[in-house]
């Protein structure tokens, strides 16, 4: 039986998982387009993969400790479960984008909800703790 706090440690390293392998990308990208660290632009296809790594690590620094915040004061199983949405929806926009910039939205939209859910979530729990 998975304890239950434990679950939102596993999806934390899922997480820090995900940021390493598109960092990864990032750095294969280099080699396969040219662009000559530091430079960030020179190669749209380049500039997609760099976009998908730092959009991601921009929403992981949100999206964590909301996910810590609403297991603690409401339900841990519900904040692994948004925390593995989280990292589907990444997936899916980092698909997305490589295809086309405009084919982003959807998993843009997936793993912004459920951050979303988890702030939202977080803080009425923070709130219903202080008051009662």
């Amino acid at each position: 039986k998975v304890k239950i706090m434990e679950q939102v440690a596993l999806v934390t390293l899922l997480m820090s998982l995900q940021c390493i392998y598109f960092s990864l990308k990032v750095g294969q990208a280099r080699g396969k387009y040219g662009v000559k660290a530091p430079a960030t632009s020179g190669n749209e296809l380049f500039e997609r993969v760099n976009r998908i790594h730092l959009n991601t690590l921009e929403l992981v620094v949100v999206t964590l400790p909301a996910m810590w915040v609403f297991g603690y004061y409401l339900n841990w199983s519900s904040a692994a479960l948004l925390g593995v949405v989280f990292i589907v929806g990444r997936f899916i926009y980092a698909a997305g984008y490589l295809q086309a910039p405009e084919k982003r939205s959807r998993g843009m939209l997936i793993g912004f909800l459920a951050t979303l859910a988890l702030i939202l979530g977080g803080l009425w729990g923070v709130i219903s703790a202080l008051f009662v």
